[in-house]
């Protein structure tokens, strides 16, 4: 079960990350979740929003290069330790995380609260992940889910 993200590459320049935002904000995107990674000249902005193919295009028609990727949202106990849980599953099944980041906001369930934790993993590797995650008893954030918040 994934769910879209979106990527947007930016120019590691005061402003640029403004911009992005700001186009997203005014054409009613709401950043659920994001990440942001750099290196001297660039930048890759890791986000989660409703609607995540207008938002890439909306992106690419501002001139940005976006694109949209597959990621899994463990929904994960928020307590100490919770996240290990997560990571100890992925990893007896040989998954690897390439990156993940957390949700902005807490995830009430008939469980309790949870933190959403977003996961990318090799593209070969999403069905081992999506299996551990089950056998783990870890639910996953579905698209409906992310829609419904």
């Amino acid at each position: 079960m994934t769910i879209k993200q979106v990527s947007v590459f930016i120019e590691n320049s005061p402003g640029t990350l403004a911009q992005a935002t700001r186009l997203l904000g005014d054409k009613g995107f709401d950043l659920l979740a994001l990440s942001l990674a750099d290196t001297a000249r660039f930048g890759i902005l890791r986000c989660l929003a409703k609607r995540p193919g207008e938002a890439v295009d909306a992106l690419n028609a501002a001139g940005f290069s976006a694109r949209a990727a597959d990621v899994l949202a463990a929904l994960v106990p928020d307590r100490p330790g919770g996240l290990a849980v997560v990571l100890e599953a992925l990893a007896a099944k040989r998954v690897g995380v390439e990156y993940c980041y957390s949700f902005a906001r807490s995830i009430q369930t008939e469980n309790g609260s949870r933190a959403a934790i977003v996961l990318r993993v090799e593209d070969d590797k999403v069905d081992d992940a999506v299996d551990a995650l089950n056998n783990a008893g870890v639910p996953m954030m579905s698209a409906s889910m992310l829609d419904s918040l």
